[in-house]
Formats: structure tokens, sequence, C-alpha cells
């Protein structure tokens, strides 16, 4: 399919940027799928357009960006399953969601792990429905930890989703192997984890000088984003002292960790779905049932102290850890920490594409950039839960193309 120029008029408009929502409002679009106005409806040029569409009482968003996820695992599957699963079936289950989290307005995403960088390419070309990925393709970590899903015989059951590496050499080449293999960004373990079977979140991961080395192997090879999965305070600054891009999770963010991630402008993605919605006892093995208890309290105060300072945040969710196309409901949780529902549909759309470098294409709804768009019931101002429920998200453009409608459905 491709775009048509558009008059969108709706309600309101809440457009990224931070600022105020505009009343009765309009958004065109052209043919290339580019904004060419957003702003007030009596203000809207008057060109024609091929297609005009009222809105009605509704709000007009920018398409949202998850930055945590990971696509090619099914909700509530511990990793250390994947490799048992039929690798077609995978390939169709995967593809399901994709267009699962399209349709729950997430137009961006950044997979931090077990998918393959063909499922990109598949998105671009139009082979199937999903949001434009980013994608780490694996995971750094040392053996024995986060991503170390080994069998004591050496059997790997996680499907390839961790590259071990031991000492500064071994991460240097591991990073070329990623990139040859078409990751986006390199994601390490600065820290063990909720749902690794050898360590805990307190236990460091990568090394100050391993992290470093793979910031500087990136950099040698054009430059690329370094997320870093860091739970405990060590490995938090450790991540921050070797020079990542983001922390992710940042359960353990301490004052002094906020200090620092403030000062060096680095992201916090604190995927608060796992907290709010990952704790299962009968899914989950005891062990990372009894960390998932023990960490979920310190979890909402070290994060809601994060947002009260205003360290930089963006939306992720660890979608498969929590539900697959339930992303928005996110906000939520940012907004029971202390975030304003307008903050956090900042930190879902144009802080996320400042973290993935993106924008300047997306993220916000001004003229010059790319239509990903989102249409929802309601107003998210007064109630930001309405966006948690795919079923309010009525309409969304990617690129200006249409790739969901339930507008007859809801006339």
């Amino acid at each position: 399919m491709t775009a048509e120029s558009l008059h969108l008029r709706a309600a309101r408009l809440v457009d990224g940027t931070g600022r105020p929502p505009v009343e009765d409002a309009c958004v065109r679009v052209d043919r290339q799928g580019v904004i060419t106005y957003a702003g007030p409806a009596g203000r809207a040029p008057a060109e024609p357009a091929d297609r005009t569409v009222d809105l009605g009482d509704r709000t007009m968003l920018p398409g949202f960006i998850d930055a945590h996820v990971h696509l090619g695992s099914a909700h509530g599957t511990p990793p250390s399953t994947q490799g048992l699963a039929d690798p077609v079936l995978r390939t169709f289950d995967t593809a399901a969601r994709l267009a699962r989290t399209l349709d729950a307005g997430v137009t961006t995403a950044r997979d931090l792990g077990g998918l393959p960088a063909g499922y990109r390419v598949a998105v671009e070309t139009g082979r199937v429905r999903g949001p434009r990925l980013h994608t780490a393709v694996r995971i750094l970590s040392h053996t024995g930890g986060h991503a170390d899903f080994r069998q004591p015989d050496g059997t790997d059951l996680s499907g390839g989703i961790g590259e071990l590496v031991d000492t500064v050499d071994e991460v240097r080449l591991a990073v070329r192997r990623l990139l040859r293999d078409g990751a986006d960004l390199i994601k390490v373990c600065a820290s063990g984890g909720m749902g690794s079977p050898y360590d805990d979140p307190d236990d460091e991961g990568l090394t100050v000088e391993e992290m470093a080395a793979v910031v500087d192997e990136v950099g040698r090879h054009g430059g690329k984003p370094v997320a870093a999965h860091a739970q405990g305070r060590a490995g938090i600054l450790n991540a921050i002292r070797g020079g990542v891009t983001s922390i992710e999770h940042g359960y353990g963010l301490d004052d002094e960790g906020c200090d620092l991630a403030g000062e060096r402008g680095i992201f916090v993605v604190p995927t608060l779905s796992t907290v709010y919605l990952g704790i299962d006892r009968d899914r989950m093995p005891d062990y990372h049932y009894q960390k998932k208890v023990r960490w979920s309290g310190l979890t909402k105060e070290n994060i809601a102290r994060a947002i009260e300072r205003g360290v930089p945040i963006a939306m992720g969710t660890d979608a498969a850890v929590g539900p697959h196309g339930r992303n928005l409901m996110e906000l939520t949780y940012l907004v029971d920490l202390g975030m304003s529902p307008a903050n956090a549909i900042v930190a879902g759309t144009r802080s996320a594409a400042e973290l993935l470098g993106v924008a300047d294409r997306v993220g916000t709804l001004e003229p010059g950039k790319l239509a990903d768009l989102v249409v929802c019931d309601g107003d998210p101002l007064r109630d930001i839960g309405v966006l948690g429920e795919p079923g309010n998200v009525v309409w969304v453009l990617q690129n200006g193309v249409e790739t969901k409608n339930l507008l007859e459905r809801c006339a």
C-alpha cells in the first residue's frame, strides 16, 4: 500500500514534544508519508487532499517507540527453553507478535536479544506487518552470567540468544560478529538478573574495561549504541563508567547512579511492566519468583526517585517477560510512580526516538517528520490508561500508510 495525502481532524493533538495539547486539531500528510502541518485546524493550509478523515472526539499522537522488547520470545517463556521450539513455528509466531505490537500503537521497537536482523528487513520490505525495528541480535554475557543458559553438559537451550565473552579480546571479536550479523546496537550484561539461573541482580557482569572495549569497538566501525542490562547498583555504575548509551531496567538505581546518568545524558529504560505484570508464581521457577518479590518494592522506590530527579527516561517494556501487544500499559506505570501523563507520552515518543537516534524522523508530530501517527479513543492526558488497551487504539499510520483501522467499527 502506498501513502496518500491526508487531511486529519480530531478533538485534540498531543504532538510528543511536551507542549500543551492542541484542541480542534489538524494533521496534514503528503503522498510521501511526511507531515506537512500539525496544529490548530483553523490555521491548516487549504490545499486539497486525497482523503479527509474526521476523527471526532479522539486524540492524535505520535506512533510510540518501545525501546526494550524481545519479539522472538513468547510471553512467559523462559529463555532457557527457546531452543526447544520448532524454528518454523517460531518464525510465524514472531510475525504474529510483530503485528500485535504494531496494532497496540508501537510503530518503532528496539529488540534487545533473540531477533535476527532478517526480521528488520522483512518489515522494511513489507513482507510482514510490524514496527520499524532496531535489533541487538544477541546479548553479550560472561560465562555464568545473565545470558548464559547453557546446561551443565554444554547444551544451549536458549536458541542462541547469548554470546559468551570472558576477556576484552573476546568482547571485541563478539562485537565484530554481531555487526557482521546486522546488529543495529550492542547489548551487554553489566549485572546478573531475575530470570537467569546462575546469578542475581546484585552480581556484576561485564567489567568496566570490557564494556569500554565494546564502546570503543563500535566507535571504530561507524558507531552504534550500547545498551546495558543493569539491574543492581554495582552493574549500573560499571555500565555508566564504561560509556554505555542506556541503562536497561535500572532497578537498583541510587542517587549516585542518578547523578552520573544525568551528567552523561544516559537514558534509563525502566521496563516497569516486568514489576507490575511480570510476577507469576505458577509460571516461574522458584529462584525467579523469589528474586522478583525481593526486588519489586525497591524497584518502584528507585525509579520513582529517578523520575522525581529528572533522569532521562525512555519507555521500554521488556515484552516477553510481560505480554506482547499491551506495550502502552507501561505509560500507566510511569504515571503511577510520579510522572505526569504528558511526560510519560514524551518518554514513549520523543525521548525514545532520541535514544534510538531517530528523532530527526519520528517521535513527534511536526512538519518534516514521517507520519507515524496513532489515534485513540478519549483523552490520555486525563486518563493515561486508555492507551494501554489496544482496542482504544483505533487507527495507526506508519510512514503515512494505514496499518490499522477500527474507525468504522467505532462509528
